[in-house]
């Protein structure tokens, strides 16, 4: 079984182990301010493996698959017979990274909370999009395929306005700074990527 489907059926039986279970999900939620003032910082890690609902859920795990399947063969040609551990670290750092902006900025809140695999998603969807910047993907309010590039500047945008607006429970700061450090992570692997990305980008025709 691949590292893709290990993460997955973990993702899934933790989700499912809360959604029955209100203590576990009180207690792994991401709670800034439970973080702050009793040093629960193992919440920013295990939030990550949380979801709302089987729509959260799926939306995630399907994310998770089509796009880590690719970064686990990437990761297997960049770090050999060490791929796992790498591949297992980048995901678990991501997931942590993402969810810091939201720490400090909700950190004297109570009430805030925050869930889901998005931090660690987006990494893994960006680390591909740096890679293969032309392969079709399709926007939300787009019926049509559009580059993996320009999908992941509309994501990238939207995320932004929509977590300045603050007028929702989803926690766009996550998408953001979790693209961010996939994209980083993987410039600092493997440096070549810069110009092979800018190539191929380079290479796009509209018609």
């Amino acid at each position: 079984m691949s590292i893709t489907i290990y993460i997955i059926v973990v993702t899934v039986a933790i989700s499912l182990w809360a959604w029955n279970d209100s203590s576990i999900m009180n207690r792994f939620i991401m709670n800034p301010y439970q973080v702050a003032t009793r040093g629960q910082y193992y919440r920013l890690l295990t939030s990550g493996f949380l979801h709302a609902d089987w729509g959260h859920l799926i939306f995630n795990m399907l994310s998770f698959y089509f796009f880590g399947s690719y970064i686990e063969q990437l990761f297997a040609y960049l770090f050999g017979p060490l791929y796992a551990v790498w591949l297992v670290g980048f995901y678990l750092v991501a997931i942590i990274v993402s969810d810091l902006p939201t720490f400090f900025k909700h950190r004297t809140n109570p009430g805030y909370n925050s869930l889901g695999a998005s931090g660690g998603v987006s990494a893994i969807i960006f680390a591909s999009i740096l890679f293969r910047p032309l392969t079709p993907l399709y926007l939300m309010f787009i019926p049509i395929p559009v580059p993996g590039f320009i999908f992941g500047i509309f994501y990238l945008a939207y995320s932004f306005y929509e977590s300045r607006r603050g007028n929702s429970n989803i926690n766009h700061d996550a998408h953001i700074y979790g693209a961010l450090f996939g994209i980083v992570f993987m410039i600092v692997a493997y440096p070549g990527v810069v110009a092979s990305f800018f190539e191929q980008v380079g290479s796009w025709r509209l018609f």
